[in-house]
């Protein structure tokens, strides 16, 4: 019992520490061999100031003038080889995405173009089986991308769009993104030919590229003011000596600019989820070992007190007994210390690939931290110790002749031990409770955790007493089980204590991610009804919608479907929204009446604070939008009532204000007395690149404001008649679909297939709601409550059948069933269990209540900063829901006692076992 926490926490330790890989490690994986990789910092040709750890990057000028900045970012980005030094050498790096066709449709990807067999860089890609790429049709594509399409090595692979083929020769993974899905080509084989291509076809994925980095080799590496300069030219570097051996602190500019600029940090909250479960896991387990192994050393003391009880005849004292208990409780934590730790090394090498895939990285080999591991292994040799104190003060107490004729004389209940468990409840309970309320501190809450569940471990016997006052309502088994439970506390209070520890644990982590799951839940915005489907096309003017409609409705199971359009300014021979010169558009107007007032300055601080903490329940200042399914650019979107009833907004006013040819509006800040204003612009290119293009024409449409705010980030429908009137054309754009039920993944792929056998470009959306990862954790977090469940009351009821010998030897002495054995071993276990689960399950909800009540402060803390600095908004107060999983706790407390009662009764011998009298 000691040696299995051990090894778990030793595989713990062992996988943690391997999966954290050491800087040389990290630098290798990022870019290889290479001395450094230059890139672009995406701010044109601007002076930028880089951090030297993770290479974030910000304009070395904060005041800079926004038309300025505007014609900088416009500009093209700079060429990271201006700041390659002569005399390197250098390879490319560059990504796109393209649509490659697998078996059963399309699957969208990621191509990159890097020479992957050159020296410089070895260690960026780990080839699993094949080779790398020789000439330009050929291709190395990732385990999971074969895994997902169903392709292998030697297969050919056809992107959408593009004519030419590619071989597939090789199979590797990214060691530190196992779950990438990644082609790789020679450099020049796939994105220029690619990206030409898509724009001859007019295709959305051309301009998709990512900008090329360049990974540099460089004698005498790539040093801090070499970065520093190339930081002057707009390059941003990924340095190995820098990262190995960064700069000291007043040496960067970057930190001297970011205090002046908006940075994440880390917040309270966010470390509270980092450390919430591991650290009220954590104490919790080392609680358990010791809770485990008390009643383990009482079954061995038990069981040997005759073989104490002749030390005593011949001559021992208390002390030579004492000595002999925890010498085997020394020996025993020894040998469980180092076998443990063995076995724990070796679980860790044999689920070696496995856990990498769970972790989704390559270790960098097994880390062996000798100091915790002793760490580790000492902390099983004192749990030895500790474990056999009390079984050695108690057998040395024994008398000689009851050793030896196996009597248990009377024992009395501590007094004391009650009482200072209660003072210790009460005591934790208001740490807890003041961390979180008066504190933001994460441990003062763990702390009060910690010191409520060690007073309801010394409460455990009292409580166990009081489930005694049940018996006279049990039939006869349980109830002989229950009473034996009782007058035995000294054995069954640490049995049911541990069981208490493990689901306390199981509980307080369950509640915690069950609460953390609902919050993610609520932040979820939906785009759509689960399982309405958006497909949309705005290529051609919406002449392939008519073949795009017709292959959904084929293979969905299509319950409804609303067509809508999108609006349009400007010549026939324009897109809407085209930024090509000589292309018009609009944009809707926010009356000045209805603008959120920290709008109207540049600096909201320089309000007053009453003002600025005003916007927190103005709801001109409430952001009530959210992403849409279907983006018809300008906000405004051309349909009739069914739109309404796909997306399930259910409003009468609304349905009948569309059927009359009015514009239904949801967002109620572009209200301007009834009527919505859009202001034309005659060319989007020009305002684009010029914000001191005057502004167009006003046209004015009368609106009914619905009472519903922008639902699924829908601001406004217009019906195709209001549209004309007020001189707009409109264009087919799309359509909403209502399914009968969610399309399979195979009905989904086929479609993708379907669409592309005619090159749709067609853009697709499905509504699949939240998508909970959450039950895994409940269910494993249950199967580990529940197997140390079984472990402790398993020995407890060993230990109670050692006591019990001689009582079950009678019953079987005067013609009990050889039946009431099984059942009452059974009863006991599960007994042990029941309470023990009930107890748990009571005390786990603290520390989650704790932890939630210190999240939901800290986010009040941060949301209350955010007004007074003038971005507090109505619709984004603090969200930190508690949520109790009762599915877990019925399943813990039903399944659990009810699997122990079957195990211990089918592992039970119906018969005793003859012995000589003496030891009975």
């Amino acid at each position: 019992m000691i040696a299995l926490p051990i090894m778990g926490v030793s595989a713990a330790d062992i996988t943690v520490r391997s999966s954290e890989l050491t800087k040389q490690q990290q630098v290798t994986r990022d870019i290889g061999a290479a001395d450094a990789r230059l890139g672009s910092g995406g701010m044109g040709h601007r002076p930028l100031v880089q951090s030297p750890v993770n290479e974030e990057a910000l304009p070395a000028d904060q005041k800079q003038d926004e038309s300025e900045q505007a014609r900088d970012e416009a500009d093209s980005d700079v060429d990271p080889r201006t700041a390659i030094p002569a005399g390197a050498r250098w390879i490319t790096d560059q990504s796109t995405y393209a649509r490659i066709r697998t078996r059963s449709g399309l699957l969208d990807t990621s191509v990159r173009e890097l020479k992957a067999d050159d020296p410089i860089a070895a260690g960026i890609v780990d080839l699993d089986r094949g080779r790398f790429p020789r000439s330009p049709d050929e291709m190395i594509a990732t385990q999971a991308l074969l895994k997902s399409s169903g392709l292998h090595v030697d297969s050919l692979v056809r992107v959408r769009g593009f004519d030419r083929a590619y071989r597939i020769v090789g199979a590797y993974d990214l060691p530190s993104e196992l779950g990438v899905e990644e082609l790789t080509a020679l450099p020049g084989a796939f994105i220029a030919g690619y990206t030409s291509a898509m724009k001859a076809a007019g295709s959305a994925y051309e301009g998709q590229n990512g900008p090329p980095s360049y990974l540099v080799s460089l004698p005498g590496g790539y040093s801090w003011p070499m970065v520093m300069h190339a930081n002057s030219l707009g390059v941003v570097v990924e340095s190995r000596e820098v990262r190995l051996h960064p700069p000291a602190r007043a040496d960067v500019p970057f930190y001297r600019v970011a205090k002046t600029s908006t940075g994440v940090v880390q917040t309270g909250v966010q470390k509270a989820e980092t450390v919430a479960a591991p650290v009220t896991v954590g104490a919790l387990a080392i609680l358990e070992v010791c809770l485990l192994a008390g009643p383990a050393f009482a079954v061995g003391a038990r069981r040997s007190r005759r073989q104490l009880g002749l030390v005593g005849a011949n001559g021992g004292d208390r002390r030579h007994i004492r000595a002999i208990v925890l010498s085997g409780g020394l020996v025993i934590g020894v040998v469980a210390a180092v076998t443990g730790t063995l076995l724990g090394l070796a679980l860790t090498a044999l689920l070696r690939g496995w856990l990498e895939e769970y972790v989704g990285k390559r270790f960098g080999g097994l880390a062996l931290r000798p100091l915790e591991l002793a760490a580790i292994a000492g902390l099983a040799v004192l749990t030895g110790l500790l474990a056999a104190v009390v079984p050695a003060v108690n057998a040395s107490r024994q008398s000689v002749l009851s050793s030896l004729t196996g009597r248990r004389g009377v024992r009395h209940a501590g007094r004391v031990m009650p009482v200072i468990g209660l003072g210790a409840v009460c005591l934790g309970t208001g740490i807890a409770v003041f961390g979180s309320t008066r504190t933001d501190s994460v441990m003062v809450v763990g702390l009060g955790s910690g010191v409520a569940e060690l007073g309801v471990v010394a409460l455990t016997p009292v409580l166990v007493g009081a489930f005694g006052r049940f018996g006279r309502w049990l039939p006869t088994a349980p109830r002989l089980a229950l009473r034996d439970a009782v007058r035995n506390r000294g054995r069954t209070a640490p049995a049911v204590a541990a069981v208490l520890a493990a689901v306390a644990g199981s509980v307080a982590v369950a509640t915690y991610a069950a609460s953390q799951d609902r919050q993610d839940h609520d932040a979820y915005t939906a785009r759509a009804p689960r399982g309405v489907y958006a497909v949309s096309s705005g290529s051609d003017g919406g002449r392939e919608l008519g073949a795009v409609r017709a292959a959904v409705e084929k293979h969905f199971p299509v319950s409804g479907r609303a067509d809508v359009s999108r609006l349009v300014y400007g010549p026939r021979t324009c897109e809407p929204h085209s930024y090509q010169s000589g292309c018009g558009g609009f944009e809707l107007q926010v009356p000045t009446a209805n603008q959120c007032p920290s709008e109207r300055v540049d600096d909201p601080t320089q309000l007053s604070l009453a003002e600025r903490r005003s916007f927190a329940t103005d709801w001109r200042c409430a952001y009530g939008g959210g992403q849409v399914a279907m983006d018809t650019e300008g906000d405004v979107t051309v349909g009739g009532p069914a739109v309404l009833h796909a997306l399930g907004i259910r409003d009468g006013a609304a349905e009948r204000a569309l059927a009359r040819g009015e514009t239904v509006l949801f967002d109620r800040r572009y209200d301007d007395h009834g009527s919505l204003r859009l202001r034309l612009i005659t060319d989007m290119a020009k305002q684009q690149t010029d914000d001191r293009t005057p502004s167009g024409e006003v046209r004015t449409v009368p609106v009914h404001v619905a009472g519903e705010r922008t639902p699924y980030g829908l601001v406004a429908v217009m019906p195709r008649q209001a549209a004309l009137a007020a001189g707009f054309r409109t264009v087919p754009f799309g359509s909403y679909y209502t399914t009968s039920r969610m399309p399979s993944g195979a009905q989904q792929q086929a479609l993708a297939g379907a669409l592309a056998n005619f090159g749709s470009d067609a853009e697709t959306y499905l509504e699949k709601g939240y998508q909970s990862k959450n039950h895994l954790v409940l269910l494993a977090l249950s199967i580990f409550a529940g197997l140390v469940t079984v472990g402790a009351a398993g020995i407890a009821t060993g230990l109670a059948q050692a006591d019990a010998e001689p009582d079950l030897k009678t019953l079987a002495a005067i013609g009990a069933a050889p039946g009431v054995r099984r059942r009452l071993s059974g009863f006991q276990c599960g007994l042990i269990a029941a309470m023990g689960v009930v107890l748990g399950s009571l005390a786990g909800v603290l520390p989650a209540i704790g932890l939630r009540r210190a999240q939901l402060r800290e986010e009040w803390s941060t949301y209350h900063t955010a007004v007074d600095n003038g971005w507090g908004r109505a619709d984004s107060l603090p969200h930190v829901p508690i949520v109790v999983p009762w599915g877990t706790l019925v399943l813990l407390m039903l399944a659990v006692p009810l699997g122990a009662t079957l195990l211990a009764a089918a592992v039970t011998r119906a018969r005793p076992q003859l012995t000589r009298r003496a030891d009975g």
